[in-house]
């Protein structure tokens, strides 16, 4: 059996005691490549056209540094994962 490594809730507080934990009923999508690899992004807030444009991420070691975006947009065909295409600056 192979054991399972929690990932990291993309926005958790730096001193969360728990930056681990999912929250029941919600939907995450993980982020695939860059600044935020393996990270997972909670989208239960977003409608299914938000969805679909992706997110800029603030990414603290972006290309640009502390503040600058992320782009992760939806994998074709597993929109359960978002992959890295850039980053931008703010």
């Amino acid at each position: 059996m192979t054991e399972h490594t929690p990932r990291r809730i993309y926005g958790a507080d730096h001193d969360d005691p728990d930056p681990y934990t999912t929250t029941p009923g919600h939907v995450y999508v993980e982020l695939v490549g860059g600044p935020l690899d393996g990270q997972l992004l909670d989208v239960t807030a977003l409608t299914t056209d938000e969805r679909a444009d992706g997110a800029l991420l603030i990414a603290p070691r972006s290309a640009y540094g502390p503040g600058g975006r992320a782009d992760y947009e939806p994998r074709p065909g597993n929109t359960g994962r978002w992959d890295w295409s850039g980053d931008v600056p703010w």
